[in-house]
């Protein structure tokens, strides 16, 4: 099985696949992690297209992916569950300005302004509100879906 988590920065994604990995079990993989497959980047693609390939068929044990830059998303074969993770704008500055010890510098809050809502127009199969604090029991209910 392959999921994918999509979304912003400190929307709540790598919380969500914490959860879902606690459920469903599974690789947790983060957006460019897959390029310690190979020496080249193109041979790391290759390697991690496939290896997506796989679990989105069923084979190679489970992948959660997590995605926070759009370039990833074409990365996903057919069948892979694709889980957009949102967040309201001010949650999200809060989040980042808590990881950069309580400093969130202009050019950074107008990146994140500019950003905000970037995935909104994508196609997903299940969207979680990560700023709700129900990760653990969004990914109770997805699994006995998914099951």
């Amino acid at each position: 099985m392959l999921i994918a988590i999509i979304g912003e920065n400190c929307a709540g994604k790598s919380t969500l696949a914490e959860a879902v990995k606690t459920e469903l079990g599974g690789e947790v993989i983060t957006g460019k992690d897959y390029l310690r497959m190979a020496k080249s980047e193109a041979e790391a693609e290759r390697l991690f297209r496939e290896k997506l390939q796989n679990a989105a068929a069923g084979a190679g044990g489970s992948i959660i992916y997590v995605i926070s830059e759009k370039e990833h998303i074409a990365l996903l074969p057919v069948g892979a569950v694709r889980v957009l993770v949102y967040c309201d704008l001010d949650t999200i500055k809060e989040r980042f300005r808590a990881r950069m010890r309580g400093n969130l510098p202009l050019p950074v809050e107008k990146m994140l302004e500019a950003k905000h809502g970037a995935f909104d127009g994508g196609e997903y199969n299940y969207r979680f509100d990560g700023g709700s604090g129900g990760a653990a029991e969004f990914a109770k209910n997805l699994a006995m879906e998914l099951k």
